[in-house]
Protein backbone atom coordinates (compact mmCIF):
# COMPACT_ATOMS: atom_id res chain seq x y z
CA UNK A 1 0.00 0.00 0.00
CA UNK A 2 1.19 3.19 -1.04
CA UNK A 3 2.67 5.61 1.76
CA UNK A 4 -0.39 8.33 3.15
CA UNK A 5 1.73 10.32 5.14
CA UNK A 6 1.92 13.01 3.64
CA UNK A 7 -1.73 14.09 4.67
CA UNK A 8 -1.41 12.95 8.17
CA UNK A 9 -1.18 16.26 9.56
CA UNK A 10 -3.87 18.24 11.08
CA UNK A 11 -5.79 20.06 8.34
CA UNK A 12 -6.92 24.11 8.63
CA UNK A 13 -9.48 24.59 6.48
CA UNK A 14 -11.68 21.58 5.55
CA UNK A 15 -15.21 20.64 3.98
CA UNK A 16 -17.49 18.57 5.76
CA UNK A 17 -20.45 16.56 3.70
CA UNK A 18 -22.98 15.40 5.67
CA UNK A 19 -25.93 12.75 4.92
CA UNK A 20 -29.66 14.41 4.90
CA UNK A 21 -30.81 11.31 6.35
CA UNK A 22 -28.94 11.67 9.32
CA UNK A 23 -30.80 14.58 9.91
CA UNK A 24 -33.82 12.93 9.65
CA UNK A 25 -32.85 10.31 12.12
CA UNK A 26 -34.05 7.58 9.64
CA UNK A 27 -37.24 9.07 9.24
CA UNK A 28 -38.98 11.43 6.44
CA UNK A 29 -38.76 15.01 8.14
CA UNK A 30 -35.74 16.13 10.81
CA UNK A 31 -34.85 15.46 13.99
CA UNK A 32 -33.76 18.53 16.38
CA UNK A 33 -31.60 15.70 19.08
CA UNK A 34 -30.04 14.39 16.09
CA UNK A 35 -28.95 18.00 14.21
CA UNK A 36 -27.93 19.48 18.03
CA UNK A 37 -25.60 16.77 18.47
CA UNK A 38 -23.89 17.18 14.92
CA UNK A 39 -23.69 20.81 15.87
CA UNK A 40 -22.39 20.43 18.95
CA UNK A 41 -19.50 18.42 17.85
CA UNK A 42 -18.90 20.96 15.02
CA UNK A 43 -18.68 23.43 17.52
CA UNK A 44 -16.39 21.74 19.23
CA UNK A 45 -13.71 22.24 16.66
CA UNK A 46 -14.46 25.22 15.46
CA UNK A 47 -13.58 26.67 18.67
CA UNK A 48 -10.13 24.68 18.66
CA UNK A 49 -9.62 26.69 15.05
CA UNK A 50 -10.11 24.60 12.81
CA UNK A 51 -11.98 26.38 9.40
CA UNK A 52 -15.10 24.82 8.69
CA UNK A 53 -17.42 24.70 6.17
CA UNK A 54 -20.04 21.74 5.37
CA UNK A 55 -22.32 20.44 2.68
CA UNK A 56 -25.39 18.67 3.85
CA UNK A 57 -27.77 16.29 1.46
CA UNK A 58 -31.55 16.77 1.50
CA UNK A 59 -32.30 12.79 1.38
CA UNK A 60 -34.75 13.26 4.88
CA UNK A 61 -36.91 15.85 2.38
CA UNK A 62 -36.74 14.57 -1.12
CA UNK A 63 -34.25 12.54 -3.50
CA UNK A 64 -34.25 13.45 -7.39
CA UNK A 65 -33.72 10.24 -8.61
CA UNK A 66 -36.34 8.72 -6.29
CA UNK A 67 -39.00 10.91 -7.28
CA UNK A 68 -38.28 10.73 -11.17
CA UNK A 69 -38.82 6.58 -10.61
CA UNK A 70 -41.75 7.52 -9.26
CA UNK A 71 -42.94 9.34 -12.85
CA UNK A 72 -41.33 13.08 -11.64
CA UNK A 73 -39.74 15.37 -13.40
CA UNK A 74 -36.26 14.48 -13.09
CA UNK A 75 -35.30 18.42 -13.21
CA UNK A 76 -37.84 19.38 -11.42
CA UNK A 77 -37.77 16.89 -8.74
CA UNK A 78 -33.96 17.91 -8.24
CA UNK A 79 -34.94 21.06 -7.96
CA UNK A 80 -37.40 20.20 -4.88
CA UNK A 81 -34.10 18.42 -3.29
CA UNK A 82 -31.87 21.41 -3.54
CA UNK A 83 -34.70 22.98 -1.57
CA UNK A 84 -34.88 20.26 1.59
CA UNK A 85 -30.84 20.42 1.01
CA UNK A 86 -31.48 24.63 2.55
CA UNK A 87 -34.02 23.50 5.26
CA UNK A 88 -31.12 21.08 6.64
CA UNK A 89 -28.90 23.82 6.69
CA UNK A 90 -30.84 26.46 8.26
CA UNK A 91 -31.41 23.84 10.96
CA UNK A 92 -27.72 23.39 11.26
CA UNK A 93 -27.20 27.29 11.71
CA UNK A 94 -30.06 27.18 14.14
CA UNK A 95 -27.81 25.15 16.29
CA UNK A 96 -24.92 25.64 15.82
CA UNK A 97 -25.68 29.51 16.92
CA UNK A 98 -27.04 27.84 19.86
CA UNK A 99 -23.66 26.55 20.79
CA UNK A 100 -21.93 29.99 19.90
CA UNK A 101 -20.63 29.78 16.76
CA UNK A 102 -20.86 32.77 13.98
CA UNK A 103 -22.71 31.00 10.98
CA UNK A 104 -23.25 31.79 7.61
CA UNK A 105 -25.48 30.08 5.29
CA UNK A 106 -24.59 30.36 1.10
CA UNK A 107 -27.06 28.95 -0.98
CA UNK A 108 -26.58 28.44 -4.81
CA UNK A 109 -30.07 29.41 -5.52
CA UNK A 110 -30.62 33.05 -4.31
CA UNK A 111 -33.19 33.37 -1.19
CA UNK A 112 -32.03 36.29 0.27
CA UNK A 113 -33.83 36.25 2.97
CA UNK A 114 -32.70 33.51 4.52
CA UNK A 115 -29.26 32.93 3.09
CA UNK A 116 -26.35 34.77 1.62
CA UNK A 117 -25.83 33.93 -2.47
CA UNK A 118 -22.45 31.58 -2.79
CA UNK A 119 -19.87 33.58 -3.29
CA UNK A 120 -16.61 31.75 -3.10
CA UNK A 121 -14.33 35.18 -2.31
CA UNK A 122 -16.91 35.66 0.67
CA UNK A 123 -17.21 32.36 2.01
CA UNK A 124 -13.37 32.39 2.21
CA UNK A 125 -13.62 35.50 4.60
CA UNK A 126 -16.34 34.07 6.58
CA UNK A 127 -14.21 31.10 7.36
CA UNK A 128 -10.59 33.43 8.01
CA UNK A 129 -12.93 35.27 10.45
CA UNK A 130 -13.83 31.49 12.38
CA UNK A 131 -17.63 31.46 10.43
CA UNK A 132 -18.73 28.08 9.97
CA UNK A 133 -19.91 28.22 6.32
CA UNK A 134 -22.77 25.78 5.12
CA UNK A 135 -23.53 25.33 1.59
CA UNK A 136 -27.33 24.66 0.27
CA UNK A 137 -28.89 24.25 -2.58
CA UNK A 138 -26.37 22.31 -4.11
CA UNK A 139 -25.05 23.46 -7.57
CA UNK A 140 -27.84 25.27 -7.93
CA UNK A 141 -28.34 23.13 -11.48
CA UNK A 142 -30.04 19.61 -11.49
CA UNK A 143 -28.09 16.13 -12.22
CA UNK A 144 -25.47 17.52 -9.66
CA UNK A 145 -24.95 15.26 -6.33
CA UNK A 146 -24.48 17.03 -3.08
CA UNK A 147 -20.61 14.99 -3.15
CA UNK A 148 -20.08 16.48 -6.76
CA UNK A 149 -21.02 20.02 -4.59
CA UNK A 150 -18.86 19.25 -1.70
CA UNK A 151 -15.74 18.54 -4.10
CA UNK A 152 -16.07 21.25 -6.38
CA UNK A 153 -17.01 23.85 -3.30
CA UNK A 154 -13.56 22.56 -1.45
CA UNK A 155 -11.89 23.19 -4.49
CA UNK A 156 -12.61 26.82 -4.98
CA UNK A 157 -12.72 27.80 -1.69
CA UNK A 158 -8.99 26.13 -0.91
CA UNK A 159 -9.78 23.51 1.58
CA UNK A 160 -7.33 21.07 2.82
CA UNK A 161 -9.68 17.93 3.22
CA UNK A 162 -12.97 16.68 2.27
CA UNK A 163 -14.30 15.38 5.30
CA UNK A 164 -17.10 12.70 4.24
CA UNK A 165 -19.40 11.34 7.12
CA UNK A 166 -21.00 7.76 6.33
CA UNK A 167 -24.56 6.95 7.73
CA UNK A 168 -23.79 2.81 9.20
CA UNK A 169 -20.27 2.10 8.15
CA UNK A 170 -17.09 3.83 9.62
CA UNK A 171 -14.99 4.06 6.38
CA UNK A 172 -13.62 2.15 2.87
CA UNK A 173 -14.10 -1.25 2.86
CA UNK A 174 -12.44 -4.13 -0.09
CA UNK A 175 -16.26 -4.65 -0.26
CA UNK A 176 -19.80 -4.05 0.76
CA UNK A 177 -19.55 -4.96 4.26
CA UNK A 178 -23.29 -5.13 4.47
CA UNK A 179 -23.44 -8.46 1.68
CA UNK A 180 -19.81 -9.56 2.21
CA UNK A 181 -19.06 -10.88 5.86
CA UNK A 182 -15.35 -11.03 4.15
CA UNK A 183 -14.99 -7.52 3.84
CA UNK A 184 -11.86 -5.65 5.45
CA UNK A 185 -11.73 -2.13 6.40
CA UNK A 186 -9.07 0.18 4.76
CA UNK A 187 -7.24 2.74 6.81
CA UNK A 188 -5.80 4.44 3.68
CA UNK A 189 -6.55 3.94 -0.12
CA UNK A 190 -4.60 5.76 -3.37
CA UNK A 191 -7.50 6.99 -5.79
CA UNK A 192 -5.81 4.29 -8.38
CA UNK A 193 -6.01 1.95 -6.00
CA UNK A 194 -9.97 2.96 -5.18
CA UNK A 195 -10.58 2.49 -9.38
CA UNK A 196 -9.29 -0.76 -9.68
CA UNK A 197 -10.76 -2.18 -7.27
CA UNK A 198 -14.21 -0.36 -7.88
CA UNK A 199 -14.58 0.65 -4.68
CA UNK A 200 -17.70 3.14 -4.30
CA UNK A 201 -16.83 5.72 -2.08
CA UNK A 202 -18.64 8.70 -3.64
CA UNK A 203 -20.05 9.54 -6.79
CA UNK A 204 -18.07 9.49 -9.68
CA UNK A 205 -17.98 13.51 -10.79
CA UNK A 206 -16.97 13.83 -6.72
CA UNK A 207 -14.08 11.46 -7.35
CA UNK A 208 -12.61 12.82 -10.42
CA UNK A 209 -12.35 16.08 -8.93
CA UNK A 210 -10.74 15.13 -6.19
CA UNK A 211 -8.40 12.76 -7.84
CA UNK A 212 -7.31 15.09 -10.90
CA UNK A 213 -6.83 17.89 -8.00
CA UNK A 214 -5.11 15.81 -5.27
CA UNK A 215 -7.34 17.04 -3.15
CA UNK A 216 -7.30 13.77 -0.33
CA UNK A 217 -10.47 12.98 1.15
CA UNK A 218 -11.49 11.31 5.01
CA UNK A 219 -14.68 8.71 5.00
CA UNK A 220 -15.90 7.92 8.54
CA UNK A 221 -18.33 7.02 10.25
CA UNK A 222 -21.08 9.25 12.12
CA UNK A 223 -21.70 7.35 14.63
CA UNK A 224 -19.44 6.97 17.52
CA UNK A 225 -18.93 9.51 20.47
CA UNK A 226 -17.12 12.56 19.06
CA UNK A 227 -16.53 11.47 15.50
CA UNK A 228 -16.71 14.04 13.32
CA UNK A 229 -14.79 16.22 16.12
CA UNK A 230 -12.22 14.24 15.45
CA UNK A 231 -12.45 13.85 12.03
CA UNK A 232 -12.44 18.17 11.19
CA UNK A 233 -9.66 17.99 13.89
CA UNK A 234 -7.51 15.98 11.47
CA UNK A 235 -7.75 12.46 13.86
CA UNK A 236 -6.75 8.88 11.66
CA UNK A 237 -10.17 7.40 11.98
CA UNK A 238 -12.27 6.05 8.64
CA UNK A 239 -10.02 5.58 5.78
CA UNK A 240 -7.86 8.49 3.80
CA UNK A 241 -7.54 8.39 0.26
CA UNK A 242 -5.25 10.37 -1.69
CA UNK A 243 -2.96 10.54 -4.51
Amino acid sequence: MTDLSVHSEAPQRVLLKLSGEVFGGGKIGLDPDVVREVAEQIAAAANNGVQIAIVVGGGNFFRGAELQQRGMDRTRADYMGMLGTVMNCLALQDFLEKEDIDTRVQTAITMGQVAEPYIPRRAMRHLEKGRVVIFGAGAGMPFFSTDTVSAQRALEIRCDMVLIAKNGVDGVYTADPKVDPTATKLDAVTFSEALAKNLRIVDAAAFSLCMDNDLPMRVFGMQGAGNITRALQGEKIGTLVSA
